[in-house]
């Protein structure tokens, strides 16, 4: 496979200004972290994304799309009361997002379908920051009993602070959003409201621009005090701005101000306790511990500082702080951080101009390494049109269409084939209109039509080649389109590998297939149908949320990826539950029956449903109702096997069929043949069904590969053969999740591609992994060698020899990096301590010191969420993996040679596996970061060289073209930032 690098393909970075989880730390300090634990990151260019923690292992579940001019400048998570149901049951209070920026409303977003749900707005200066009361504890009894925890007329409150000094309380009581009562109105001198935040129920603390902290009552929007910050630095602005405070659970207020300072403020006497200078410029945040015995603090000299207790006085008066360390884990202003704890998670999440989120250990600080979150986006906004060479890409409310020239014959290896600014031309620039950034786009293989989705909408667009001055441009028409279409919003659009259909999803995840025809005129121009077909998904039925934890409604079924097979003949799409549906096109296509006209503006387009109601009630159903769907001759069904298609064990991240080989259509002379109308079938249509390939290779977010047999709802042979349980642990390892995948199956080869944002594998589909031999663990955790020398007194877990146990438990974390070797450390002092139990020099041992991390120990309790596969299992599944591959190794034929081609790639930038037969995988760390990789050419190219044969498919192969798009981080343009003493650009 030929990869080509490519930069200069253009996605710009969008500064982080909001982080939030969507639970308190406080709530979970002793318990297991919630299975719906979720981080949104509020970006300035309006989108908000979700980030799913799952223990560690990182991923972008979902992007809430904003628009121009739309910044998100605050985020509030906030919890509904739970309630009871009339039969007792407690149901699980509502979990919801709020956001602002820099205007005068409050948004509120509905994570289900992806889009704002209501707005609050009022007579006062642009919001400027948010902060959400506490959770109202609930009630003991039933509810509706007020106790003294939660009197009769609590309710949740939002407040926020203006531009021209007002304190605005907001009601989110009974899911709705309004206007409560204002608290401070602006006085003679205007001053802006830089942070807000409630010290308990009662009191709100604001820090203002004119050096001054005011504290408020919450229910009778009257003063209680201020506190004066003093002037500014010599030489600076008169003034110091408070741009972060936060309250400790003892009522201690910590503000972080322009002049670097940390101060402590007594909560009830609104004094002085103590004022550290730590920061060389403003401290932009701050993030507090649950049991607020550590803070961390970040501004525009990029470092994190660490903070923590010096004494366990329970008189706040009497405490003291002091710095701890200081790092640099970005490389411009940190804006915003956030803090979560739990008995398995400690993590700060903190991010800025930088656009990189990085999470930062809490409990473990100084022991875990830190994590940088991708700043791209986890779905590649990239796409190509390999007939045309067309690379498209996009971002906010642009599109850019580049086209590559051919390959060069004389192209070394690792070369980049479009260095050459001839090679490759930028054929076409689409803005577009209206304010809503792009939420989908999709360009169809033959590089004629472009579809691009938004909030509002959906735009089909024809593109057509002419050539102007020696120079290929591209130019790009509107197409006209039914109004069902370009009136409604869409969060996904993708063409049929044939192009044929136009797979629509909505925001309420309703999915719907529109056929592409061709006009019969002499400038053929194909255009939408106006017949369109509504697939319906299997009804299940969900769990029922834990009351204790907050529910998001619908959100987990909502649709995040969907996969079209070679033929185009089957759909498949799945949810972030993990399961997947499934239809089928049967027939075959019979262009007798005439295409419907042209959609033309205030027509009605009638939309049917796909015959997936087995109910039977024919006689309810009128003729026109009753009539099966069917376009051209072919119509849409539901795979008979979907239901038993099992549940993923976490949602998919990748989902591809294997492309398939092309097919000569049978020849139909009088369209689909001894089909006729009969008086009990007025509308007849062939019931034939693909006989294609039907593999759908699959990659969840916990880095599990599976392929599936959709029309059998089975697994493949080599998934059977193959479970995760033997997959490299150098794969198992990744932090960076995948993000697609390319097919590599022309010829010889069977291989697939998987990458994401730092790495790149392969893995050869035609031969086997190789198995993980481990050793049998006793019960004690020790191998069976050991077991002799260890103490019948002693009942403690020791750490298994087995190197990839060791490996699991380096990586198992508090939900930030890899742990820190001593290596790493070099502090000269071991973790390692010998420990005897007797005068015999046979019971004397070493011990290691955190041998077991606490999230590992906590793992081995019962976890309800968790759908990882143990060590054990792995071990028990050995025997039956053995079994299955000799079966198949029994009656297999060997269709490989041994003389497979390597990647054009450099060996020592790689790690090849050999198997009998040949690579089994194979893996790069060269490329960083990856912002796509897209197919150019098949591979197969079939032409006239002498005294070749024709059959022999090998002697044509020439390779996969891709290319690989990579977005450094050190070629975005970035504001100036500050430097101080001794730094300087490497």
């Amino acid at each position: 496979m030929d990869i080509h690098r490519c930069r200069f393909v253009p996605y710009p970075a969008s500064t982080i200004n909001a982080l939030a989880f969507s639970h308190t730390p406080s709530d979970y300090l002793n318990k297991r972290s919630p299975p719906n634990l979720r981080l949104a990151v509020g970006r300035a260019n309006g989108n908000i994304e979700i980030w799913n923690p799952q223990r560690g292992q990182w991923v972008q579940e979902s992007i809430l799309r904003g628009g121009r001019d739309r910044g998100i400048e605050g985020l509030v998570w906030t919890h509904d009361l739970e309630s009871i149901a009339p039969d007792g049951i407690r149901v699980a209070g509502k979990i919801r997002l709020f956001s602002i920026g820099y205007s005068t409303v409050i948004t509120e977003w509905d994570l289900a379908l992806g889009t704002p749900i209501r707005h609050s707005g009022g007579n006062y200066g642009e919001i400027w920051c948010i902060g959400a009361q506490p959770r109202w504890p609930a009630p003991a009894e039933a509810i509706g009993h007020p106790t003294q925890d939660h009197p009769k007329d609590a309710e949740q409150l939002l407040a926020v602070g203006c531009v021209d000094g007002t304190i605005v309380l907001h009601s989110i009581a009974d899911s709705e959003l309004r206007l409560l009562r204002t608290l401070a109105r602006p006085s003679g001198k205007k001053s802006r409201v830089l942070c807000v935040t409630f010290l308990g129920h009662e009191r709100v603390v604001a820090g203002h621009a004119d050096s001054t902290i005011r504290i408020f009552n919450a229910r009778t929007g009257r003063q209680l005090s201020s506190m004066s910050l003093g002037a500014g630095r010599p030489g600076g602005p008169s003034e110091i701005l408070v741009w972060s405070i936060k309250c400790l659970p003892d009522g201690t207020i910590v503000s972080g101000d322009s002049n670097g300072e940390l101060r402590f403020w007594d909560g009830q006497n609104y004094t002085l306790l103590q004022q550290i200078k730590s920061h060389k410029e403003d401290i932009l945040d701050l993030a507090v511990s649950a049991d607020g015995l550590t803070i961390f603090s970040a501004g525009m000299d990029r470092r994190t500082t660490l903070y923590r207790s010096t004494s366990n006085s329970r008189d706040v008066r009497r405490r003291s702080w002091a710095e701890i360390s200081h790092q640099r884990h970005h490389s411009h202003d940190v804006k915003t951080m956030a803090t979560f704890e739990s008995r398995d998670l400690s993590i700060v999440a903190s991010g800025g101009i930088d656009s990189t989120p990085v999470i930062i250990p809490l409990r473990e600080y100084g022991k875990q390494h830190t994590l940088s979150l991708s700043m791209l986006p986890n779905r590649p906004a990239l796409q190509s049109a390999p007939q045309k060479r067309l690379i498209m890409s996009w971002w906010d409310r642009e599109i850019l269409i580049w086209r590559l020239g051919p390959r060069r014959r004389d192209s070394r290896p690792n070369d980049d084939c479009f260095s050459d600014s001839q090679a490759r031309n930028l054929v076409a620039k689409v803005v577009v209109q209206g304010e809503e950034n792009i939420a989908s786009a999709s360009i169809s293989s033959q590089g004629d039509m472009l579809a691009v989705s938004t909030v509002s909408g959906l735009k089909i667009f024809y593109l057509r080649f002419h050539r102007s001055s020696d120079v290929d441009s591209l130019k790009v028409q509107k197409a006209q389109i039914p109004n069902r279409l370009s009136r409604r919003g869409s969060k996904m659009v993708q063409f049929s590998p044939d192009s044929r259909w136009l797979l629509v999803v909505r925001y309420d995840d309703s999915i719907h297939l529109n056929r592409i025809v061709n006009e019969s005129s002499a400038k053929a121009k194909r255009y939408i149908s106006d017949h369109a077909v509504e697939l319906q998904r299997v009804p299940r039925s969900y769990a029922i949320p834990d009351a204790r934890h907050g529910t998001y409604g619908d959100y987990e079924k909502s649709i995040i990826r969907s996969a079209w097979s070679g033929d185009s003949r089957i759909l498949v799409v799945s949810d972030l539950r993990g399961y997947l549906d499934s239809w089928v096109l049967e027939g075959y296509e019979d262009l007798t029956q005439g295409p419907e006209s042209p959609c033309a503006e205030g027509v009605p387009v009638p939309t049917s449903k796909g015959s997936d109601n087995d109910d039977g009630n024919d006689n309810e159903a009128s003729d026109e109702d009753s009539r099966p769907n069917v376009i051209l001759g072919q119509h849409w069904i539901r795979v008979p096997q979907t239901p038993s298609l099992p549940r993923l064990p976490s949602f998919p991240l990748v989902m591809s069929f294997r492309p398939a080989k092309p097919q000569s259509p049978e020849a139909l002379s009088n369209g689909n043949a001894a089909i006729h109308p009969t008086r009990r079938n007025l509308y007849p249509h062939s019931h034939d069904l693909p006989q294609g390939d039907d593999r759908l290779f699959v990659v969840t977010s916990l880095h599990k590969l599976y392929e599936y047999q959709i029309l059998t709802g089975k697994l493949s042979d080599w998934s059977r053969r193959n479970p995760p349980s033997v997959l490299p642990e150098d794969f198992r390892a990744i932090r960076d999740r995948v993000m697609e995948c390319v097919w590599d199956v022309s010829g010889v080869r069977d291989r697939v591609w998987i990458y994401g944002s730092t790495w790149l594998w392969m893995f050869d589909l035609a031969r086997d992994l190789p198995a993980i031999e481990r050793k049998p663990v006793e019960k004690g955790g020790l191998p069976n060698q050991e077991s002799q020398n260890e103490t019948k007194s002693s009942k403690k877990r020791k750490l298994p020899q087995d190197p990839g146990v060791q490996r699991e438990l380096m990586r198992a974390t508090t939900g930030a990096g890899s742990k820190i070797t001593d290596e790493e450390i070099n502090l000269g002092i071991s973790n390692k301590m010998r420990r005897s139990t007797g005068s015999e020099q046979s019971q004397v041992k070493w011990v290691t010191f955190d041998t077991i991390p606490r999230a590992v120990a906590a793992s081995d309790k019962n976890d309800d969420h968790d759908s990882g596969i143990s060590d054990d299992s792995e071990i028990g599944r050995s025997t039956l993996v053995s079994l299955r591959r000799r079966q198949e190794n029994q009656t297999s034929v060997q269709h490989r040679t041994n003389g497979d081609s390597e990647p054009s790639i450099q060996p020592d930038a790689a790690v090849l596996r050999n198997t009998e037969n040949g690579p089994a995988y194979w893996h790069t760390y060269k490329y960083r970061p990856i912002l796509g990789m897209v197919t150019l050419e098949d591979g197969l190219s079939i032409d006239d060289r002498g005294g070749a044969d024709r059959k022999d498919v090998s002697a044509f192969h020439t390779g996969v073209e891709v290319a690989l798009v990579e977005r450094p981080e050190w070629e975005i343009d970035l504001p100036p930032r500050y430097y101080g003493d001794q730094e300087w650009e490497k």
